[in-house]
């Protein structure tokens, strides 16, 4: 691709960003507010007509350093980076809980559904309208790709 070219995709790539980046952020804040309403029961599940939640914590292992500045202070000074290493090797547990939600079977989202939540976006019915196929097309080719359930991190120990 020639120079011309290559500036002229990342101008509209640019241009198309702002916009989606814009309702990225805004539907990110939103589901946080959403989150709020959600109340599963004390066996962390919630089993609806339309659709469900779970909620799970998971313990992780996470790393304590940056591999790339052992590897150089172990090549520097071999006998103290094996001891770094060893420390490092020693993993502390850290805990996350996310909540697991999706559809039943043989349920959907109307086009109700998403109109009112692109509402709650600041969109007007006939922008959300203009909005909602293409919307769609991503969404349906996203989900077969993906699967349907998805999940959200609600907490972090």
């Amino acid at each position: 691709m020639e120079t011309e070219q290559a500036l002229i995709a990342l101008i509209a790539a640019d241009r198309l960003h702002r916009p989606v980046s814009s309702m990225a952020g805004k539907l990110d804040r939103r589901k946080k507010k959403f989150l709020v309403d959600i109340e599963v029961g004390k066996n962390g599940k919630y089993e609806g007509d339309r659709c469900y939640a779970r909620v799970e914590s998971e313990n992780l292992q996470v790393a304590r350093g940056i591999d790339e500045g052992i590897v150089a202070f172990t090549t520097r000074h071999p006998k103290y980076g094996a001891e770094l290493k060893d420390l490092i090797d020693e993993k502390r547990k850290a805990s996350e809980t996310h909540l697991y939600f999706g559809m039943n079977e043989g349920s959907r989202l109307t086009r109700g559904d998403y109109m009112a939540v692109m509402s709650t976006l600041g969109y007007s019915e006939a922008a959300a309208d203009r909005l909602y196929a293409p919307l769609m097309g991503v969404s349906r080719s996203l989900a077969a790709k993906k699967g349907d359930e998805r999940r959200i991190m609600i907490g972090q120990k």
